[in-house]
């Protein structure tokens, strides 16, 4: 769940990754009053914090399907061109191209529905990618 997802953070079993693109999203939707209203200070520390823990990728590449919200699409194609083993989202269209990713190695999940790092492999680093999801280790 999000305790076993903050703890894998902070552990450093899971890399989280960004683009320039999620990055703009993510400030874009701290700013929004009626969905988190957040502080102007307390948000641009939680970006430098983000920005700080998250490996930025600049290399980019369109995901082989579409999302239906062309505003999502950014996280797919960032999760299939870092080789993420997983992207923890609470977006419903993310959610729904589960089984299209599946073979590409990609796991799609609610925070809530994040199982740890299991099987062979679970004590490797594992990209990660999270969509809007204030998990940040420390906040």
């Amino acid at each position: 769940g999000v305790e076993g997802l903050r703890d894998a953070l902070a552990r450093g079993a899971l890399i989280p990754v960004r683009s320039a693109a999620t990055d703009f999203e993510l400030a874009e939707v701290l700013a929004r009053p009626n969905l988190f209203n957040v502080a102007n200070d307390r948000q641009a520390g939680l970006l430098r914090e983000w920005e700080a823990h998250a490996e930025l990728v600049v290399d980019i590449a369109p995901a082989p399907c579409r999302c239906r919200d062309p505003d999502d699409q950014k996280f797919l194609d960032l999760a299939l061109s870092a080789g993420a083993r997983w992207l923890i989202t609470r977006d419903r269209d993310l959610l729904k191209l589960r089984k299209k990713v599946r073979a590409a190695g990609l796991a799609i999940t609610a925070p809530a529905g994040y199982p740890g790092p299991t099987g062979p492999g679970a004590a490797q680093h594992s990209p990660v990618t999270i969509v809007n999801a204030p998990v940040v280790p420390g906040s």
